[in-house]
């Protein structure tokens, strides 16, 4: 009783913070185009002051006299940016610099991988964070509760990145967002927590998937929160191999000497745990009755889940679509990025609402993205059906910034156009997150000749789904090079993919992305697949050919290649 009691408080207290915020929505929603101009006018009022809003005229767009007069202005004074336009101003500011891109510094930065070997560093500032990110996430909360009310009477397992991954020259810290948010947020909510944060501090992945899911699997979980539903088939994988750990664990209350966890880490969480022989002995039972045993047998009160389902993802998604109760529910995690939390899912299915209220969106439909003086729309005039390229300017400095996104308009909510994304686009491909992108391949392969003295007539990668694992195909000068060769030079790139990019980093060190699968080529392969595409229609002074590809018929292609 007292339990349920303190869940029901718990449930109390989120809607109405959500409601709240909810509100606010749905305010903005009756007029679109009246937010979307409100949200401009307060962005360039906060950067007007600082170096980038006076180079850029924030001050004089904003005596615009009406909303097409400012967004006009807005276009003609500033730029479309990507992050490489921005890294010399936002490298000023890690130096510790202030009033570059907008007021004084940022609170911290997040970062992700780019299209060159070093990382980007998004800016997160205090304003970002408390006018946007906080309240869009309290809302977030809400919308589990609005579709299954008893999502937080029992415990939530959420995947997040480590709160403080390094720091910038100044000291400002770098890390996850959404670890930092867990991090702060309010002891009533840490107390949902299946475990501490600590576990994301664990370098080792197998050994960081045990303690949550040894942790998880005692408890009984409500909620389930992974951006990347890759996650979920490892944290099951991790279930198959070591449960009988777990079991023994939870009898005993212990954390398996097996696992490689640093000292601190293990003590912050061997500090929560006590002998639980009901619940092993539960365990026991639940694996003599169904054999292996999935989140329905071990976490049969599972009301919500929130995990990616746009894009590659779909594939994923497929293959736990089994593993949970029938009754929970399986919601899109939503339009999310590093660089703004752009919207949230509403409605329980897939559609992301952008907030008008906290970003503004520019928007260049896809049969105009490579023209040279494209058609730039507002979020109003998205159409049903139609894809976009998405451009963001917001409170952390990002002006104009092109996402490399294609989404799709589902439909609207009230004024306000619904997206789901599609996929990355210009050479960047994302089976998990990773966002390996076409240049950093091509870079792999040509340090890799050098350091193997291996010269290559022809190479080309393709991201295979199926597998979670990118296919590499080479054509070695040397006809003698065997599949021995291939294999570890396939090695030696993928290493300096790791190296180069964080992201695919993170992703290949916690198994969602596996090992590279090499192949050689036939002598003259890319000739032979040139001619063959040429004699299908395509034409031969057009004729290109990307060196990273997520394209099965081209890929079909290069499998009748592959020298036996």
């Amino acid at each position: 009783m007292q339990k349920e009691k303190k869940a029901g408080l718990i449930t109390f207290a989120l809607t109405w913070v959500g409601k709240k915020n909810k509100k606010i929505l749905d305010k903005a929603a009756k007029n679109c185009s009246k937010a979307e101009e409100k949200t401009l006018r307060s962005i360039l009022e906060y950067a007007k002051d600082s170096e980038w809003g006076k180079d850029h005229h924030f001050a004089e767009i904003l005596e615009a006299k009406s909303a097409a007069e400012l967004f006009e202005l807005y276009r003609k004074n500033v730029p479309i940016q990507d992050y490489e336009d921005l890294r010399p101003y936002i490298e000023r500011h890690k130096n510790g610099e202030e009033n570059v891109l907008f007021p004084g510094k940022p609170m911290m930065y997040a970062t992700t991988s780019g299209t060159t070997k070093e990382p980007k560093w998004i800016p997160i500032t205090h304003e970002y964070y408390q006018k946007v990110f906080s309240k869009m996430s309290k809302l977030w909360l809400y919308t589990f509760i609005m579709h299954r009310p008893k999502t937080f009477w029992g415990k939530c397992v959420s995947i997040v990145g480590k709160s403080i991954e390094g720091y910038a020259p100044d000291g400002t810290v770098c890390g996850s967002v959404s670890g930092v948010t867990q991090r702060d947020c309010p002891e009533f909510i840490k107390g949902l927590y299946s475990a501490p944060s600590e576990v994301f501090a664990i370098k080792d992945y197998t050994a960081r998937y045990y303690a949550l899911m040894r942790s998880g699997i005692e408890q009984n979980i409500t909620l389930l929160v992974t951006a990347n539903p890759s996650t979920i088939l490892e944290l099951q994988k991790n279930v198959d191999q070591y449960l009988d750990d777990y079991i023994d664990d939870i009898e005993h209350g212990t954390l398996s000497a097996k696992m490689n966890i640093e000292p601190e880490n293990r003590a912050a969480l061997e500090a929560r745990y006590s002998p639980n022989p009901e619940r092993a002995a539960e365990l026991r039972e639940l694996k003599a009755k169904y054999g292996r045993l999935l989140p329905k047998h071990y976490w049969p009160n599972l009301q919500t889940i929130t995990t990616w389902h746009c894009g590659n993802t779909k594939i994923y998604k497929d293959r736990y679509k089994d593993f949970f109760p029938e009754s929970a529910l399986d919601q899109e995690f939503g339009y999310f990025a590093s660089e703004c939390r752009a919207g949230l899912v509403m409605n329980g299915g897939d559609d992301t609402v952008l907030f008008p209220h906290n970003h503004y969106f520019e928007f260049v439909a896809e049969e105009d993205m490579e023209s040279e003086n494209p058609n730039v729309l507002q979020l109003h005039q998205l159409q049903k059906g139609k894809r976009y390229i998405p451009y963001i300017t917001t409170y952390g400095g990002l002006y104009r910034y092109n996402m490399n996104d294609l989404v799709e308009c589902s439909g609207a909510y009230k004024t306000i156009p619904t997206i789901r994304f599609i996929q990355k686009i210009n050479g960047i491909i994302s089976m998990t997150g990773e966002k390996l992108s076409e240049q950093q391949f091509i870079n792999a392969v040509e340090e890799t000749e050098k350091d193997l003295s291996q010269k290559l007539n022809f190479f080309v990668g393709f991201a295979d789904l199926q597998e979670s694992a990118y296919r590499f195909y080479f054509e070695f000068q040397d006809k003698s090079v065997g599949q021995d060769v291939c294999a570890q030079f396939a090695a030696a790139v993928d290493k300096k993919l790791k190296a180069e990019n964080v992201e695919y980093a993170a992703k290949r060190d916690s198994f969602r992305v596996k090992d590279p699968i090499a192949k050689v080529l036939v002598e003259n392969s890319f000739e032979k697949y040139k001619a063959a595409m040429i004699e299908k229609g395509a034409r031969d002074g057009q004729f290109k050919l990307n060196l990273l590809m997520q394209d099965e018929k081209r890929h079909e292609c290069f499998k009748e290649l592959v020298r036996e």
